[in-house]
């Protein structure tokens, strides 16, 4: 899944007035339309040595509130999107985020200017692809970066505008990607559909739908929660939910976040210690997961996140991590590994969970900035026995 980048490491010195164009529907479009971006799926086997450690270190950021300093240097699974900067365009391969809202280049591709960039030594504009453009769309242009992907040059930051609060000098906000294609007419509400198909499965494609969500992806209703109240979590995609394992309930109703930016489900440390007492799992140092044997995963049970009133079943194949891609993050080929994870704090914080690309890839997601909310759908996927 995407981590963003680590910008306390970056330099960025301009932004520019640039255009955003993405592979999309036709450039011309009324407001009722939606536009859909395709995303590639990269498995990222390069300097992962604990994924949970990874994602613990994110969670502690966003915890304090610093989501300006976090590391995409161990995202595992990552959806990446090609987008090009300037006319004619010259295209970037962006890391998807929705816990950030910054956009950026240069981490391992170089900006190079072009007839519509304008360097304000302030801030800067770019473009999604030839068919999706959008008008002075401000990005980032780095100096240096820490982000060691493979061939990713960036992150577009698809969080909300607050996250943008302070991190361009003389400028209050920056203007997201979504928002700016709302406020230029392109889409009609300011919303964003998220598709993940899982890493196992034969279908590893993703896909961003800007304007609303795409109704072929999803299985039923999608249903919405509100974006909770409570700090820090209501400052990025926050909801309030509670966890059970079969019939206990590990994690009472609490805030947290769903993040694309982050690889597993991360629960607070009380509730993860309950989970690893009804599964039996212990703890493996080389992946930082729990690992359980097969008589223990026949014996697992259904995880069911109680979010706006809604149910959502994480079935035992879905709890565990994909056993094909165990090599990839330094697990032994035939041995269980789970996707639940400790965000390493006791419950009460004000960001309790982050419901990870884990979660993810098995329900669609909605970010609906016009009503304040969040949307979850099942998909083909949710029930797949792939993992």
């Amino acid at each position: 899944m995407v981590s963003s980048g680590s910008l306390a490491s970056l330099a960025l010195p301009a932004l520019a007035f640039l255009s955003l164009s993405a592979n999309a529907l036709p450039h011309h479009r009324t407001a009722s339309s939606t536009a859909a971006l395709k995303l590639a799926v990269r498995i990222n086997s390069y300097g992962i040595k604990n994924i949970a450690a990874a994602d613990q270190a994110r969670v502690q950021a966003l915890q304090a509130g610093d989501s300006s300093s976090i590391s995409a240097t161990n995202a595992m699974t990552t959806y990446t999107a090609n987008i090009g900067v300037g006319s004619p365009a010259t295209y970037y391969t962006l890391l998807i985020d929705t816990g950030s809202s910054n956009t950026w280049i240069g981490a391992n591709k170089s900006y190079e200017k072009t007839s519509t960039s304008e360097d304000t030594g302030n801030q800067f504009t770019l473009t999604l692809s030839s068919d999706l453009v959008i008008e002075n769309q401000s990005i980032g242009v780095a100096s240096e970066s820490n982000l060691s992907v493979t061939d990713v040059d960036g992150l577009l930051g698809l969080g909300p505008v607050d996250l943008t609060q302070g991190t361009v000098s003389d400028e209050d906000e920056v203007a997201t990607v979504t928002q700016n294609l709302y406020t230029q007419g392109t889409i009609s509400s300011e919303v964003l559909g998220v598709f993940f198909a899982p890493a196992s499965s034969d279908d590893t494609s993703g896909e961003l739908t800007f304007g609303g969500y795409d109704a072929s992806k999803i299985t039923g209703d999608v249903s919405y929660v509100p974006i909770t109240s409570a700090s820090p979590a209501r400052t990025y995609w926050g909801i309030d939910q509670s966890i059970s394992y079969g019939s206990t309930i590990i994690l009472e109703e609490t805030a947290g976040i769903v993040d694309t930016g982050t690889t597993l489900i991360l629960i607070a440390s009380d509730a993860f210690d309950r989970y690893q007492s009804a599964t039996g799992g212990t703890l493996d140092e080389e992946t930082g997961l729990l690992k359980i044997s097969s008589d223990q995963y026949e014996q697992l049970s259904s995880l069911y996140f109680t979010i706006g009133g809604v149910t959502y079943e994480l079935t035992p194949n879905a709890q565990i991590w994909p056993r094909s891609l165990n090599s990839a993050i330094g697990g032994t080929t035939d041995d269980i590994y789970l996707i639940v994870s400790s965000t390493g704090s006791s419950s009460g914080s004000g960001l309790d969970f982050m419901n990870g690309y884990c979660f993810l890839e098995r329900f669609y997601s909605v970010y609906d900035t016009t009503n304040s909310r969040v949307g979850f759908a099942t998909t083909e996927y949710t029930f797949a026995t792939t993992n």
